[in-house]
């Protein structure tokens, strides 16, 4: 399964079968292109890896950000780092690229990338949105701390 997110970052998420091969010293695992999908591992690892892969965005987002603000940035899955002196200011940015990402028609847009992929298969409706005004995470002091 293929995604590709509005920063262009291409996800593929592929679990097939593999040969394991055992060795005195190791158990090699062999995969061929073309080798059959595992479904049932499939469909149970999407939902996480795609809100994974959304973090992996926000995060992409938010260090090209500080970097164009002359902040130093370092992060690693879902801590973001800076200088003290600078943190009021990538906490801004934070929250500016969150709502930028989740302002994108992402499941809209996974949608259409699914039926382009998968013509013969039928899809349920996506759910309505809800109410929430995206934009009161910018005020919200906890938010991310």
């Amino acid at each position: 399964m293929q995604v590709t997110h509005a920063t262009s970052l291409f996800v593929l998420i592929l679990y097939s079968v593999h040969v394991q091969i055992r060795t005195s010293l190791q158990v090699l695992a062999l995969q061929r292109e073309g080798d059959a999908v595992e479904v049932r591992k499939q469909r149970t690892a999407f939902p996480p890896n795609f809100v994974h892969s959304l973090d992996g965005s926000h995060m992409m987002m938010t260090a090209v950000a500080c970097r164009d603000a002359g902040l130093q940035f370092a992060g690693v899955h879902d801590s973001f780092w800076t200088h003290a002196c600078d943190v009021d200011q990538m906490n801004r940015i934070l929250r500016e690229k969150f709502v930028e990402l989740y302002s994108m028609p992402i499941l809209e847009d996974l949608l259409e990338s699914f039926q382009k992929s998968y013509p013969a298969l039928t899809f349920p409706p996506l759910p309505k949105r809800g109410d929430f005004n995206l934009r009161e995470v910018l005020e919200s002091p906890y938010f991310f701390n």
